[in-house]
């Protein structure tokens, strides 16, 4: 039987894990073993026996995990140095960030290890089930409004008082995707007044349908990718972008930024004049702070305070919601593998023609199959070699791991 390995996550902090004991048996179904790292739910409060009760092993030590499994399922990308410990031909899945990581993905080509990255999941409706990376900002949207609202000094909803009328908090959300409608339809939820604004004016209806405004801004041709995503604004657009949303976010409580670029660094939407021209007690949430951020000023990993305005940029919002975003990136994981197990053979088929895994099987064979990634890496001079013409006659034959 394949043995599917599901390592501990080592990074700090992280409370997400890539399995729960409901899923177990629905990998032993198909006819693979699974094998369990010693604590993987503790933060979840889930015992290593409830894993064994489910049908799970466990494993003696992390490294006798990574040794035999023949499919590793992690959120996080294993550390570099554990590398080493995969056998050839291993498959590894796990968020990769493989536009940013070319060292890393070097280092499987190398050790002839095959690999998928979660975020390159195709958003085409037969992935619905395995986009991980639409779930996590689902919930991400969703926790974004919980901290400002924790961080805001005054409510959300109208309340009428024997002391008055409160007025409702007004929220401002950058970017309509999936973490832009969860965070609006949240905040509506919480009864504040909501605004929002996408370069994509096809996602205006959207807005409406949970209840929000929407803020049009002329910026003349815009687009999105043939997978959904925005399309980078030229230099102009983002000057006329910033100087008429700059007006809704001065009269806002809470502004909240969304806007990430596909395998680029984020737009920056907030500058520190319209900062200083917010009134002191607002709130912004950066969702993109961990990767360049959307707001001058956001610092990775904390909430900092600009003229009287606190900025969160704490990043790792799904962790927030541990449990249920454990529970869907694993519904996400046991989908992909599902989709591409063999029953015959009894095993997951690389086959890297198939229009969902030519978009996320990274590498595969001693070499990077992905035309984005191949494209992206050329285009920036970086070199990666090819270790196929290295793999003995058995790998090169088999599309399988």
């Amino acid at each position: 039987m394949p043995i599917i390995g599901f390592p501990v996550e080592v990074k700090p902090d992280e409370k997400r894990c890539a399995l729960l004991p409901v899923n177990v048996k629905t990998y032993t179904l198909l006819g693979a073993t699974v094998v369990i790292e010693k604590g993987l739910g503790q933060h979840l409060h889930i015992s290593d026996a409830e894993y064994v009760e489910a049908g799970a092993q466990l494993a003696t030590d992390r490294q006798s995990l990574l040794k035999q499994a023949n499919i590793i399922l992690a959120l996080h990308k294993l550390p570099t140095e554990e590398l080493q410990h995969l056998s050839a031909n291993t498959l590894l899945v796990s968020y990769l960030d493989p536009f940013n990581e070319s060292a890393y993905i070097q280092q499987l080509v190398k050790g002839n290890i095959s690999s998928i990255s979660m975020e390159m999941i195709p958003r085409i409706s037969r992935c619905q089930k395995m986009d991980a990376l639409s779930s996590q900002a689902s919930l991400a949207g969703y926790v974004m409004v919980l901290q400002a609202a924790n961080t805001l000094d005054a409510v959300f909803p109208m309340m009428m008082t024997p002391a008055g009328t409160l007025k409702p908090a007004k929220v401002f959300i950058i970017g309509a995707g999936v973490a832009g409608l969860q965070a609006i339809a949240t905040a509506k939820r919480l009864g504040a007044s909501v605004t929002a604004f996408d370069t994509r004016a096809v996602v205006a209806e959207q807005v409406r349908s949970l209840g929000a405004k929407f803020l049009h801004i002329d910026l003349g041709q815009t687009s999105e990718t043939g997978q959904g995503y925005a399309q980078a604004l030229t230099p102009e657009q983002m000057q006329i972008q910033q100087r008429e949303q700059a007006k809704c976010i001065a009269d806002s409580d809470i502004v909240i930024t969304t806007a990430q670029l596909f395998g680029r660094k984020p737009p920056k939407l907030i500058d520190q004049a319209t900062i200083a021209s917010m009134r002191a007690g607002s709130v912004i949430v950066d969702m993109a702070a961990e990767n360049g951020g959307n707001v001058d000023g956001s610092v990775v990993g904390k909430t900092v305070e600009i003229n009287g305005v606190s900025i969160i940029g704490t990043g790792f919002w799904a962790n927030g919601v541990a449990k249920h975003a454990s529970q869907m990136y694993a519904s996400n994981l046991f989908s992909l593998i599902s989709e591409f197990w063999d029953k015959e053979s009894n095993q997951f088929v690389v086959d890297v023609k198939d229009e969902v895994l030519s978009g996320c099987v990274i590498s595969h064979q001693g070499t990077v199959v992905n035309k984005m990634i191949s494209d992206f890496y050329q285009q920036n001079g970086v070199q990666m070699t090819d270790h196929s013409a290295q793999q003995t006659p058995t790998q090169t034959s088999s599309q399988e791991a």
